[in-house]
């Protein structure tokens, strides 16, 4: 079984950061990227961004510049910074991981709300 745990969701002001994490658990033998996507109600889940285990970054359209992807010393964890967070961004953001010779597994989610 392999798991994903995001963490790091919650209310915010706009103009507020927020530091997603997730982390990678269970039976696999390695990693070849992770990512973040989101999705807001009534809309299809988009890219935000997504780093391979050579640290090469891939960055969805108009993500570039307030979102920061990085992965961790153990490679099994991915962080997202957000600055600058605007109401749009309000979406749950999903943590996705390719794993070698098993495909995509997805995280549960956590909701990110930007608000007054």
């Amino acid at each position: 079984q392999v798991q994903l745990v995001e963490s790091g969701g919650g209310l915010v002001q706009p103009g507020g950061s927020l530091r997603l994490s997730c982390a990678a658990s269970g039976t696999f033998f390695m990693i070849n990227s992770m990512g973040w996507y989101r999705q807001a109600p009534g809309k299809q889940r988009e890219l935000v961004a997504a780093i391979t285990r050579d640290d090469i970054t891939n960055y969805g359209a108009s993500m570039k510049g307030r979102f920061t992807i990085s992965r961790g010393n153990a490679k099994n964890t991915v962080y997202l910074q957000i600055n600058s967070l605007k109401p749009e961004d309000t979406a749950v953001y999903y943590c996705n991981a390719e794993l070698y010779g098993l495909g995509n597994r997805w995280g549960q989610g956590t909701q990110v709300t930007v608000s007054s």
